[in-house]
Order: structure tokens, then sequence, then C-alpha cells
């Protein structure tokens, strides 16, 4: 049968200006961000507009491209892409937390829909807050029944949170993230729909934004960075909800930290970390470190000076630290000091960089196994990048003994980027024996 031409996709390629090759080429980059290898040219895009059904994830690149160059949502019937399969959850901040939330970790648990997690993409469109930064509450759910909801049902939460916290920082979000799943399907589902009263109520949604905000950092160290913006997005609305702005904080700085590790600096990052930040105005020291430090992280790819005064001030908040340790109430020196090694490296200085990593080795505890490989790594990287080949070395095998352990794409991309740094001096003593043993460990068995 003859195909209907797209004129949704014809009119929307019009109002961006652009022909059939700058879409293509404005599609390969969206994917290069995304990691992604497309063969996408002038002909594939003429066939899309005589009614070619693009394949999954097409769709979603197609969606993401055309929004960013229109500075608006676009939707998959309004780009003529109604057979595209539905994203999994509306990517909009208006759509019920709770119903994204429960509906993605069910689909965790299904290893066929499962797969379809990874078919979306990063999108810039769902870092930009709403209007004045005012986040919708949450709609309200279906009649509460059974068992009067009490504090305790709030405190096996906050234990499990610092249970699932400290499976991932020892072992990698892909360890633990089907686990978390089945926990908030099977334990935390059922209490959202139990009666109590406000305040308990508020801090069931606060609970549970903390759990996805743990999700979704699973998510991303597993390679599933759309996935991971949705949970992120689930916790901020749920901490809204909640009036809870110290959660609220954490997960839009959460939200930023995700994107700046993918690569985004842009001024829509830049706002969700300032974001971040006010509403952390009146929370414990730790907290307001937290979010500053990364105001530092973000201002060093565009002012030095805002950037320095930034990391002077977190770093003044986190001695006034005191709070009980705890994946939310506590920020581990360790890291401080790695991200001091961020803002340094941005800022082109590797000494100082180098002196900030050494200290967050240091100071790194031994329930903190995944940081303190992925610091070993960068401490490895810069060593090198100054010409110390030898404690360099070392570092890379400190780093390849934990390795093994470890289920992360983070320490994935750090063994990857070591054969990189190692190739050019791979004639030179002990790197050779080095690549060797990173060989051996990528080695299928036989």
């Amino acid at each position: 049968m003859p195909r209907t031409a797209n004129i949704q996709l014809k009119l929307l390629l019009q109002a961006a200006g652009w022909g059939p090759t700058q879409f293509a080429a404005a599609l390969r980059n969206v994917a290069a961000e995304q990691g992604l290898t497309l063969v996408v040219h002038l002909t594939t895009v003429r066939r899309w507009l005589e009614g070619t059904q693009p394949r999954p994830p097409l769709p979603a690149l197609i969606l993401e491209c055309l929004s960013r160059r229109l500075d608006r949502r676009i939707t998959a019937h309004e780009a003529g892409l109604t057979r595209a399969p539905a994203q999994l959850v509306d990517p909009a901040w208006e759509a019920d937390p709770m119903r994204k939330l429960i509906h993605l970790a069910q689909t965790e648990l299904d290893p066929h829909r499962r797969a379809l997690l990874g078919a979306g993409v990063l999108t810039a469109t769902a870092l930009a807050l709403p209007a004045q930064g005012q986040i919708p509450a949450a709609p309200d759910g279906p009649g509460h029944s059974g068992r009067r909801l009490a504090e305790r049902d709030l405190e096996r939460l906050r234990t499990m949170a610092s249970v699932f916290a400290a499976s991932a920082d020892q072992h990698g979000g892909q360890h633990v993230r089907a686990a978390l799943a089945a926990y908030l399907t099977h334990e935390v589902s059922p209490l959202l729909h139990r009666p109590a009263r406000t305040q308990v109520h508020h801090g069931l949604r606060a609970a549970t934004a903390r759990l996805a905000l743990l999700l979704g950092s699973m998510s991303a160290d597993s390679g599933h960075h759309a996935v991971a913006q949705h949970y992120h997005q689930i916790a901020a609305r749920l901490a809204a909800d909640a009036d809870d702005p110290t959660t609220l904080a954490i997960a839009l700085r959460t939200m930023a930290t995700h994107a700046h590790d993918l690569g985004r600096h842009t001024p829509a990052v830049v706002n969700l970390a300032e974001r971040a930040d006010r509403h952390a105005r009146h929370a414990p020291p730790a907290v307001r470190a937290y979010t500053h430090v990364h105001l530092a992280v973000l201002n060093a790819h565009h002012n030095r000076h805002a950037a320095v005064n930034a990391l002077v001030r977190a770093e003044l908040l986190h001695a006034e630290d005191s709070a009980e340790p705890g994946p939310f109430s506590s920020y581990p020196v360790g890291a401080l000091h790695y991200q001091r090694a961020q803002v340094f490296a941005t800022l082109k200085d590797h000494t100082g960089a180098l002196t900030a990593l050494t200290t967050s080795l240091r100071l790194r505890t031994s329930a903190e196994r995944l940081p303190a490989a992925l610091t070993r790594a960068r401490l490895a990287e810069t060593h090198l990048r100054l010409g110390h080949l030898e404690p360099a070395l070392t570092h890379w095998h400190a780093f390849l003994d934990a390795y093994p352990t470890l289920r992360s794409v983070r320490a994935d991309q750090r063994l990857t980027a070591a054969v990189q740094h190692l190739r050019p001096h791979q004639r030179r003593a002990g790197v050779t024996d080095l690549l060797d043993r990173i060989t051996e460990l990528t080695s299928p068995p036989r």
C-alpha cells in the first residue's frame, strides 16, 4: 500500500529552518551525545518525509532534536510519529510522579520490557524547570485503605535507603538496581495507598523521593541515562509535594550533576544547580556544601572567579558539618575533594587537581569502594598528563585490583580511557604488562 507523506514532520523542519541534510547532521550530533552512532543521511530523512516510520531509538532522537531547535517540547503526535512506540512515561513535569515511578519500577523487573528502557534519550527540554521554578503538586492518588501508615514505616524506608546506597558504593549501580526496583514495587507501592496524617504522608513522599533518586543514580551508572533522568525528575516532584526543600535541593543537584557528567554545561544545567543551591539555603551545612560545590564545578567552565568563590564557600560550609553519616544527611569529605579536583582540572590547574585527588583518595573509607576506584583512575590519568608514568601505573594497577568486583558503567569508562591514555606509551617499561592485564580482565571466558 502507498505510504502517506508525513506533512507534520515536513512543517516542523520548515519551522526549524532545516533541510533534510541539516536535519540528518543535527540528529547525528544528538545521537553522539547519547553514545550512539547513527547512519542517517539525506535519503533517510526523505524516506521519513514520504511516510516511512523510523525505528527506535530514532523517534526519541527526532523529538529531542526538534525540541531543542524550536525551544519547546515536540510530541510524537505533533511530529507525525504516531506509530512509533510511545514513551514509557510522559517526560513532562506535569505527569503523575507516583504513577511514573511504579510503572518504571515494574518495567525494571520484566526482562522483556526492561530492554525498552534503553530506547529513550536524555532530553534537554526536561532539564528546564517549570515557570518561576514552581514544580506542580502531584495529583491525589486513589482512596486510602488498609492499616494506618506510621512513623515506623518511614523509618524502615530510610534504613533501606542507606542499605541500597551503601551497596551501590561498594559494587556499583548495576549490582543493586533491580533489587531497589523490586523494593519500590512490592514494599513501597502498597504504602502509598494507606491512610496517614499529613505529616506522615509527606514523610512517605520524601522517603520515596530519596529511593527514586538512588534508583536514578543506579540507572545512570548502568548506562541508562534517559530513564535515570525520569527517576531524578520523579524525585524532585515528590520532594516538592512533600514540602521537603532539602530533598528537592539534592534532587535538582543530582539532575545537574548527571547532565554535567554527560558533558553538558548549558545555561539550563547551571540554572538547575543554582535552583538546587537556593532550595538548600536552610538545609544542614553538609547539603549546602553539596549543592555549592557543584556550582563551582559548573562555573569552572564559564567563570573562573565565580568557581573559586563557590569552592571556598563549599569548603567553609563542609567544615561546619556535624551530621550523622548517611546518604542524604552527610557529604563525604573524600567526595568534596574529588569535586575540588574537577574544578581544578577544568581550570587547567592539573597540579591542583592532583593534590585534591590525592587527598580524596586518602580520605575515602573502606565503604566507598567504587568512589575510591574511580578516584584511583582519575589520579592515574592526571599523573600521566603531568608526565609521571610510574605513579600512574601504580594507581591503574590498584584500580584493576578493584575492577572485577564492580558493576558500573563509570568504571567501564575509566578502563576504556586507561587503554586510550596508555597506547601512546605502550613501548615503555611496565605499560605492556598493564595493557596485557586489562586485556585479560576484559576478554570473555573461554
